[in-house]
């Protein structure tokens, strides 16, 4: 951590270095990666498996040009949930599959015409409440995990969630140096601690768990109207990309979107997300947690983000650990999300402030006030067997009403267009 020098992209790094860096790297995704799997209800082997795979598959289709690492992605809860909800978590996977391959597709274009249409159909000041979206929908459900919702309110719950809760609020404006970096893990180690203490912890199956295991692969199922509900999310994750590059690039000196390229770097992200949904696991996304810990360490090398990556698929065979996680009950789950959900939306408001939308204009006050009343208000939209509700409503909303400013701003009807 007190490294005095620049470790640059592809350079090696000595073993003795090599291997507490690449620890730190999984340490770093580790929290909010298995907080994904929870949420959908299945065992976080495979996302562990498929988190360490897609990172491998990331840096040699970027020529090992660009360091990220390759985690479970947020954007799909809400969608996903619905999906789930309805049909079973293997239509999600399907429509992982659908977005993944569609993602792919997107690539080629950006490759062939540039990435600056997306801001025609998704511009600041829609993406921000719909990113800001994604988080605030799911509030609902991180207090339902705590047990907070309950008719009757078990205070057992209540101790664990706040001391999960606590440990990661003051954990990210207390903790120094390594520990920094780990918020997220220390409250998840600190909530469960707590949930032992309180006794509402099953070690039963723990004891019968196999020392090693395969994680646990499943196929997906295609259902029309489940890929439609998913499908938006492309655009949302496509910007979430770009934004990682750009501030990846800042942080390592070099322009990642010109060199490998963005159609690279997308294309390895959404194939990742595309062999994710085939074989059980969840989409993936470049992770912002790592990111961090490059620009804190100044260690940009891909053979330690490599090296995590390889760490991550060992702990998916051990039968014993990942059964350990599956115990992590609701209140530790409920405290985690509490700050995490509302981190995302907070991230979709950051969009809004570092991309200084200008709320003078009317087209943004419109845009982005729609698109939170469309999405908070559970309308929900009916095309035959296909619902459109919350946060994918409210993306499809605001990508009509951004090509609709595009058109009346062409056709030269709009008060407050920019005059070239």
């Amino acid at each position: 951590m007190e490294n005095k020098r620049i470790i640059q992209v592809e350079e090696k790094v000595p073993f003795k270095m090599l291997v507490p860096l690449s620890i730190q790297h999984m340490f770093a995704m580790f929290g909010a990666s298995v907080l994904v799997p929870f949420v959908f209800g299945i065992n976080p082997a495979v996302v562990l498996f498929m988190n360490g795979i897609g990172t491998l598959l990331f840096i040699f289709i970027t020529k090992g040009k660009a360091p990220a690492y390759l985690g479970s992605s947020f954007a799909f809860l809400a969608p996903a949930g619905i999906v789930i909800e309805k049909w079973g978590y293997d239509y999600a996977l399907g429509g992982f599959v659908a977005v993944g391959f569609c993602g792919c597709i997107l690539a080629l274009i950006i490759y062939k015409f540039g990435s600056k249409w997306i801001d025609v159909v998704l511009p600041p000041a829609a993406m921000g409440p719909v990113v800001a979206l994604i988080g605030l929908e799911l509030a609902g459900t991180a207090a339902s995990n705590a047990g907070l919702t309950d008719s009757s309110i078990d205070m057992k719950n209540v101790v664990v969630f706040l001391a999960t809760l606590l440990t990661a609020v003051l954990g990210s404006v207390l903790f120094r140096k390594f520990f920094a970096v780990i918020p997220i893990l220390i409250a998840i180690i600190v909530g469960y601690a707590a949930a032992i203490f309180c006794g509402i912890v099953d070690f039963s199956e723990v004891a019968t768990a196999s020392v090693f295991a395969v994680p646990n692969f499943s196929l997906p199922k295609f259902k029309w109207e489940a890929i439609v509900i998913i499908l938006p999310v492309l655009l949302v994750i496509a910007s979430e990309h770009i934004g990682h590059q750009i501030v990846t690039s800042k942080i390592v000196g070099r322009d990642l979107l010109k060199n490998p390229g963005l159609h690279r770097s997308l294309f390895a992200d959404n194939f990742s997300t595309m062999i994710s949904g085939f074989i059980g696991s969840v989409p993936t996304t470049t992770y912002g947690e790592n990111i961090g810990v490059m620009a804190m360490t100044r260690v940009y090398s891909v053979y330690v983000i490599a090296g995590a990556a390889v760490l991550s698929i060992i702990c998916s065979f051990i039968g014993k650990m990942t059964t350990l996680i599956n115990t992590i009950p609701g209140p530790v789950i409920g405290g985690i999300s509490f700050l995490l959900y509302g981190m995302i939306g907070t991230s979709g408001i950051r969009i809004l402030v570092e991309s200084k939308v200008d709320y003078g204009k009317s087209r943004n006050m419109a845009m982005t006030s729609v698109i939170f009343v469309t999405g908070l208000s559970g309308i929900k939209v009916q095309f035959g067997s296909i619902q459109l509700t919350g946060m994918v409503l409210a993306c499809v909303v605001g990508m009509l009403m951004g090509l609709l400013f595009f058109l009346l701003d062409k056709a030269k009807l709009t008060n407050d267009r920019e005059e070239v």
